[in-house]
C-alpha cells in the first residue's frame, strides 16, 4: 500500500541485479539456494496441517519483535519523507514510469526522502527520481513467493517478512502518501491510511491520488455508495486529493507541513 505489491511479478527488464534473487526476509537467496515456496507470513497465518504450530508460533514472536528493532534502528534518523506506491508492473517507457520519475525528483528538491516497496516499476521510478536528483531514495521490501528484489535506485534498503511490520514503517516514517496508478497492494496501502486517517490514528496526514483518469472511478464510487448509504460520514471522501499534476502532489505534501509546524501546543500527533 511506491509500493512493492503482491499482485506479481514485472515484466519491464529494467532490473540491473544480476542473478536469480529471492528475500526470505533480510536474507538473500540465489540461484538453486531457495526455500519450500512459501514465505514467513503464509506459514504464520496458515492454521492447516497439525499441532505444531501451538509450540513454534511463540517463537516466532521473536522474529517478528526483530524486524520492528531493524526497521525502526533503520529509520529513526531518516528525515521527513513521502511514500510513494504504485504498480510494480509499469514498464520503464511507460507515462507512469515518468510519472514517477518526476514525482521522485520534486519531492527530493523539495527535501524530502522518498520511500517505496524498493520495487520495480513505479517503485523504481520513484526512487529513481529521487537518486537522480541527490535525494534519499529508501526502499522497503517484502518476501513475496516469485523472485523479486530491490531495484537499484535504493539507498537504504530493508527486507521485510511480515507485510504487517512493513505497513508499520510505511505509517510511521512518512508524512504523506502518493498513490500512483498500481493494483491490490497499492489499494490494501490506500485503504489502511485512510482508515487510520478516518479514525484520527494519524492526523495532518496527506493521501494524494496521482492520475485522475485511473482514479476517478473509484472516488466516485466511495461518494456515491459509500457516502450516500452512510457507510461513510460526510467528507470522508475529501481526505483523499487527486492530481494530475507532480507540482501539485508536492504542494499538498509540503502544504500540509507547514500547517504541522503551527499546530498548537498539546495537539501534536502521539502514536
Amino acid at each position: 500500500m511506491a509500493h512493492q505489491e503482491s499482485d506479481g511479478p514485472a515484466h519491464n527488464g529494467t532490473s540491473r541485479n544480476p542473478g536469480s534473487v529471492k528475500f526470505r526476509g533480510p536474507v538473500q537467496l540465489r540461484r538453486d539456494r531457495k526455500d519450500e515456496g512459501t514465505t514467513t507470513d503464509e506459514r504464520l497465518l496458515d492454521e492447516r496441517g497439525p499441532s505444531d504450530w501451538l509450540h513454534t508460533d511463540p517463537w516466532r514472536v521473536l522474529r517478528i519483535q526483530s524486524e520492528f528493532v531493524e526497521g525502526f534502528g533503520a529509520l529513526a534518523e531518516v528525515p521527513r519523507a513521502v511514500t510513494v506506491f504504485g504498480s510494480a508492473r509499469t514498464p520503464v517507457d511507460h507515462p507512469e514510469y515518468a510519472a514517477g520519475r518526476a514525482l521522485g525528483a520534486a519531492l527530493a528538491e523539495a527535501g524530502l526522502a522518498v520511500i517505496t516497496g524498493g520495487g520495480p516499476g513505479v517503485m523504481e521510478a520513484a526512487n529513481r527520481g529521487a537518486s537522480e536528483s541527490g535525494g534519499y531514495s529508501i526502499g522497503l521490501g517484502i518476501e513475496l513467493p516469485f523472485e523479486q528484489g530491490l531495484n537499484d535506485w535504493v539507498d537504504l534498503g530493508i527486507n521485510f517478512r511480515y507485510f504487517f511490520a512493513r505497513k508499520t514503517m510505511f505509517v510511521k516514517y512518512s508524512q504523506a502518501f502518493v498513490c500512483l496508478p498500481g493494483g491490490f497492494g497499492t489499494l490494501d496501502e490506500l485503504f489502511e491510511a485512510l482508515t487510520l486517517v478516518q479514525t484520527r490514528k494519524i492526523t495532518r496526514f496527506p493521501i494524494v491520488l496521482f492520475g485522475s483518469e485511473y482514479w476517478s472511478g473509484l472516488v466516485d464510487w466511495i461518494r456515491m455508495s459509500l457516502e450516500r448509504s452512510g457507510k461513510i460520514s460526510a467528507g470522508d471522501v475529501d481526505l483523499l486529493h487527486v492530481t494530475d499534476s507532480v507540482e501539485e502532489a508536492v504542494r499538498i505534501v509540503v502544504d500540509s507541513q507547514t500547517a504541522e509546524t503551527t499546530v498548537p501546543t498539546g495537539t501534536e500527533d502521539t502514536w
